[in-house]
């Protein structure tokens, strides 16, 4: 296996285009890229070979003067990878299996998950009159809601002028030693190129997203019900790493009318009729989401009994259909300020004198 061919880079290559090439190749097979890929592992491990080998100039001097595969196996990546084991150590200070893998496990288990996720949803109050419940139309709320960074985009970093890594001074690569054993790791800072192209948002500083407050349109469908939802889909929070946007719930609560009773869609009233309306029957105005209307009340009108007045209730915020208008009539007496008054109810009484309490004898 030639490195240089490998890299794809000539012989005379300079240490820049070198790490050019394996910032090329690293960007397309690295593990994490092609997660559950055994044929990008496996060329990401012998690219990764190459580049620890060709970066390094004694170790470059030494393949070139036997011009065959220096083995190595300083990329932590997988496998047995990351352990130099051109030192041996016996006797209580060799570390256990346990030693050996600690560090990589720990590395693995602290790398953060770049998934993009759902933003949260917002929940609002909206208040609401009877009448404008009835009415519907449309509304303006505020909100205060984190968004994409504008500067960078929510990816959290900007674009900048390549400059060597500082944490691993530039060779791309983490070391660390247990006892007389050597690890290493491609840098996570620069994803192991070794160079900085992109820096820290200055707007975000770093954390992708912004607040913003806004104003949104709200449009309420016409009767709505107390405790009622309106969503709105999304105007939540923007989601890191790119996430798509959650949504916004508006809970409606409409003020109780004193009047006007509301069961499902239909609304209910009392209203009140005089014992000559009652008896004699009469045409009464009626009040109404709509305005007054008429009402016939049939002569012999008992005291609590009920009509209906057809789609003249609340319309529904499905279809708009209307509801119906029930209404329960009261019986209330007259004061009796004179004489002549008592004189009629006591002639209408010798008159009508049948027993009004004969059921329950």
């Amino acid at each position: 296996m030639d490195f240089y061919l490998l890299l794809g880079v000539e012989r005379e290559a300079t240490v820049a285009d070198i790490k050019r090439a394996y910032k090329r190749l690293a960007r397309k097979y690295h593990p994490d890229i092609n997660p559950g890929d055994r044929v990008a592992e496996e060329q990401f491990r012998q690219i990764a070979e190459a580049y620890e080998t060709l970066i390094d100039p004694d170790r470059r001097h030494r393949y070139d003067r036997v011009g065959g595969s220096v083995v190595t196996l300083e990329t932590a990546s997988f496998g047995f990878e990351g352990f130099d084991f051109s030192v041996r150590v016996s006797g209580q200070a060799a570390p256990t299996f346990g030693d050996l893998f600690a560090d990589v496990f720990k590395q693995r288990a602290g790398e953060p998950r770049r998934g993009s996720d759902r933003g949260a949803d917002l929940h609002l109050q909206l208040p609401l009159t009877f009448e404008e419940a009835m009415r519907g139309g449309t509304r303006q709320v505020s909100v205060t809601r984190l968004v994409h960074c504008r500067v960078c985009r929510g990816g959290g970093h900007v674009s900048v002028a390549e400059r060597a890594c500082q944490p691993c001074h530039g060779s791309g690569v983490l070391k660390s030693t247990r006892n007389h054993m050597v690890f290493s790791r491609p840098c996570g800072s620069c994803g192991g190129t070794g160079v900085l192209s992109e820096a820290r948002c200055p707007a975000c500083h770093g954390r992708q997203l912004e607040t913003l407050a806004e104003s949104l349109t709200v449009n309420v469908p016409a009767g709505l019900h107390d405790g009622a939802r309106v969503r709105l889909p999304g105007k939540g929070h923007d989601g890191p790493n790119g996430g798509e946007a959650g949504d916004v719930y508006i809970t409606v609560h409409v003020e109780p009318h004193p009047r006007f009773r509301r069961d499902g869609d239909d609304l209910h009233l009392t209203v009140p009729i005089a014992i000559h309306e009652a008896a004699l029957g009469a045409r009464i105005d009626v009040p109404s989401v709509d305005g007054p209307v008429k009402l016939r009340v049939p002569p012999g009108t008992q005291s609590g009994q009920r009509f209906r007045l057809s789609e003249r209730g609340a319309p529904s915020p499905r279809d708009g259909r209307r509801g119906d208008l029930v209404i329960e009539v009261r019986l209330v007496l007259p004061p009796l300020l004179d004489e002549r008054s008592k004189e009629l109810l006591r002639e209408f009484g010798r008159i009508n004198n049948a027993d009004v309490r004969q059921e329950l004898s």
